[in-house]
């Protein structure tokens, strides 16, 4: 099994920025469609985590939830083995705890935004944006 482990949440206040990394180690990143998902407040099952962001590991491919367009990059160090999520001028509606996870890269661009269709999860990291 492989492991990814996030970090960089908080609590801000609306407009704030943050940015979230997962560390993964080495066998996890075969897997090359890398993505971030969050689980908001009040939704526990795994399956009703939203899609946020997803990108292939070697570069490009980059897509976007709707809600997160223009403020939200996702990005990699691959010398590091590190995925990001950069979110600018958050939002109260953003809140919840954010997983990157880690799928094949036969994912199509539509079976990335679907939470079943990964192999590896981290633990999750808590962004409360509150006033």
């Amino acid at each position: 099994q492989g492991l990814l482990v996030e970090s960089g949440g908080g609590l801000v206040q609306p407009g704030d920025s943050l940015r979230l990394s997962c560390v993964a180690d080495g066998r996890t990143f075969t897997s090359p469609r890398i993505s971030w998902f969050r689980q908001a407040p009040g939704k526990e099952r795994g399956n009703e985590r939203d899609f946020v962001a997803t990108m292939d590991w070697t570069g490009g491919s980059e897509y976007y939830a709707d809600s997160v367009k223009g403020r939200v990059t996702i990005s990699r160090d691959t010398t590091k083995h590190t995925m990001y999520l950069e979110m600018n001028s958050l939002k109260p509606e953003d809140t919840g705890v954010y997983y990157c996870a880690a799928g094949p890269a036969t994912l199509t661009s539509l079976q990335a935004m679907g939470a079943n269709n990964y192999d590896y999860w981290g633990q999750g990291t808590q962004v409360t944006v509150s006033s």
